[in-house]
């Protein structure tokens, strides 16, 4: 079976995930997991799907097929193991954590150069703006998970973000 991973955008209408779907179930491929939103008016996504192998021509032409509908990109999944996994070695330790503040410009960057700093790989960055509830303003919130190499120090790594967050004025919260 072959992984692909589809990024998909076009402009939010009803019957979206439907068409893509429906071409993925055509092609005999198993939808696997997806993260799917609508943005300012434009839907967009990233999806997860399996199909034989024998049939990624006919997946990959049955989604172009959509283009007008949704734009798609089809890359190829590295598979069920970590890309430079040895055989026997170890998956690394998951680190989540909550970044909540004020809105401002930069709260990403500055996050992410913190995880980079420390070369960890971002498993999951969901983030959001919301109404400050009695205060008034705007709140950004960031639900992120990283990677940790066995070996790595975890609690250096919370202390940098820890530090980050007094500079930049936001709650972090490790969990």
């Amino acid at each position: 079976m072959a992984q692909l991973v589809l990024t998909v955008v076009g402009d939010d209408r009803a019957g979206l995930v439907n068409a893509l779907a429906q071409a993925v179930s055509g092609a005999g491929g198993n939808w696997e997991q997806s993260e799917l939103a609508e943005l300012a008016g434009a839907f967009a996504g990233i999806v997860l799907v399996t199909v034989p192998d024998d049939r990624v021509d006919e997946l990959t032409g049955a989604l172009q097929s959509l283009d007008g509908l949704l734009r798609v990109t089809v890359h190829g999944g590295v598979g069920s193991t970590l890309a430079g996994d040895e055989a026997g070695s170890e998956r690394p330790d998951t680190l989540s954590f909550t970044v909540l503040g004020n809105d401002r410009p930069g709260i990403v960057r500055d996050v992410t150069t913190a995880i980079a700093a420390h070369a960890l790989s971002i498993d999951a960055f969901r983030s959001r703006t919301l109404e400050a509830p009695m205060a008034g303003g705007t709140l950004f919130e960031a639900s992120v998970s990283v990677s940790v190499p066995r070996g790595v120090d975890a609690e250096a790594i919370t202390a940098a973000l820890e530090a980050l967050a007094g500079e930049i004025q936001v709650d972090l919260t490790v969990g």
